[in-house]
């Protein structure tokens, strides 16, 4: 694994690329198109009544993952084999099935993804491309100079529905690739997101609540 990059910390931090709700403005035709299909791609897994889909997580070869995401609004969940997170809103639940522990945080601590704080997303930083391909819509964020944290995205975006299928993600000298698939809008119910407790009888609960 990458030096000082967590498995658990790479995987949000490949997600979080796309935790923005507001594209930069640009004058040529070509990056307003781009703005445009971005941000109803962005509303296809961010909109208010939810989304569910796979994934398939694949850094320069070295570190695999896969699982299943659930998001609605500011709440999220994930479940992989080793690592799974429940986010109601209210409270952040990590659980490591390896080690047997649960780690509780408040939603919204900043200590909850350490990876995430060094790793800032700015749209502003970015310059904007749309081109087509065989597998979709190509929309490519370039960052300008001085920018810090992630380089590049490529975004291949379904054609008619206009789902992200495809993340190619540059930070610092390496590439990620997050495959989406098995996509679902809509029918999110809120219980989705709290944490199902009785399922880890006999897990080390670690509440760090008081550090924020």
């Amino acid at each position: 694994m990458i030096k000082g990059i967590s498995k658990r910390d790479c995987l949000i931090l490949l997600f979080s690329c796309l935790f923005f709700s507001a594209l930069p403005a640009q004058n040529t035709p070509n990056a307003r198109q781009a703005r445009r299909i971005f941000g109803e791609a962005y509303e296809q897994i961010y909109g208010p009544h939810g989304a569910e889909f796979n994934y398939a997580v694949n850094v320069i070869g070295i570190y695999k993952t896969s699982g299943t995401m659930w998001i609605k609004g500011e709440k999220h969940k994930f479940i992989e084999r080793q690592c799974s997170v429940w986010d109601d809103g209210r409270e952040f639940y990590r659980v490591n099935r390896k080690k047997r522990t649960v780690e509780l945080y408040n939603a919204g601590s900043s200590k909850k993804d350490k990876l995430f704080s060094k790793f800032s997303f700015n749209p502003d930083d970015y310059d904007y491309h749309i081109s087509d391909s065989c597998s979709g819509y190509l929309i490519t964020l370039d960052a300008r100079p001085g920018t810090r944290g992630i380089k590049h995205i490529k975004a291949t975006i379904d054609k008619h529905t206009l789902v992200p299928k495809l993340l190619k993600i540059k930070v610092s000298f390496f590439w990620a690739k997050v495959t989406i698939y098995g996509f679902h809008k809509g029918n999110i119910d809120d219980h989705i997101f709290h944490f199902p407790r009785s399922e880890f009888y006999g897990y080390r609960y670690i509440d760090k609540r008081s550090e924020d």
